[in-house]
């Protein structure tokens, strides 16, 4: 497993969620006290203003930097769109509320900077992983406008995402959560994975039943953790089909 930390060169690097010192629910100031992401910016000439947030799963105690963050932000950087790799603070320190904190958190910081990385701001997938999925649903469920007052610019900024990719984690209910209101989302698992096939399938269901938009997708074969999948004879289409769900729905520009 690869640190992102140690792999980040000229072309990517970190950038912390936080100042030193400001970061809420922190319990030290080391390494794992600070969350970060790790930018990952396509090439100049196919740069189109979208963006991802990608939470890479790791059942909540490391995270699959490889398979779930590096390989999908490089495939996404291929379609034009600039990648940001979450590294989330774990257990046992921190809980799912400090999680939840730092994908908010992470989407209003893309959407502050918006303007330095050229990104349109309306067009910002929230991309998760087993134990980042999870994540996502949460961050979508208490996602919500900042605070147009508040001393730090970064509050102030929306957190909803535009967009979610939920990968082998379905989540969990949260109280009041809105499931017709959550941006368009696209599911996928494999059947062997029966835990997280069968629940993200009831998420779909749901998510239709409330008027919301999703897309499942559940593959025959396989398991856990297949991450990009590239060359997978179970799943190397997905990320293709993950695309031109996103063509359909206007995410590339263009009408819906």
């Amino acid at each position: 497993m690869m640190s992102v930390a140690a792999w980040a060169g000229d072309e990517h690097y970190n950038v912390p969620l936080w100042e030193q010192g400001k970061v809420p629910m922190a319990t030290g100031d080391g390494p794992l006290d600070a969350p970060f992401l790790t930018v990952f910016l396509p090439p100049a000439n196919k740069r189109n203003g979208t963006a991802a947030v990608i939470a890479p799963g790791g059942s909540n105690i490391m995270l699959m930097y490889g398979l779930e963050g590096i390989e999908v932000a490089e495939r996404l950087n291929d379609w034009g769109v600039t990648a940001f790799v979450l590294t989330y603070r774990l257990n046992p320190r921190y809980n799912e509320a400090a999680r939840v904190q730092d994908g908010n958190r992470a989407m209003r910081l893309v959407r502050a900077r918006a303007k330095e990385w050229k990104l349109d701001p309306n067009r910002i997938i929230f991309a998760g992983f087993s134990a980042g999925s999870n994540m996502a649903r949460s961050v979508a469920a208490v996602s919500g406008p900042g605070d147009a007052n508040a001393p730090d610019p970064v509050d102030r900024e929306n957190s909803k995402p535009n967009y979610l990719l939920m990968v082998y984690g379905p989540g969990r209910k949260t109280p009041n959560e809105n499931l017709k209101e959550f941006p368009p989302t696209f599911l996928l698992s494999a059947a062997a994975d029966p835990g997280a096939a069968n629940g993200t399938a009831q998420l779909f269901l749901d998510i239709n039943k409330a008027g919301g938009v999703a897309e499942l997708h559940i593959y025959q074969k396989g398991r856990h953790g297949f991450g990009a999948a590239t060359t997978s004879p179970e799943f190397s289409p997905w990320m293709d089909a993950f695309k031109h769900f996103l063509t359909v729905d206007g995410f590339f520009g263009g009408k819906k």
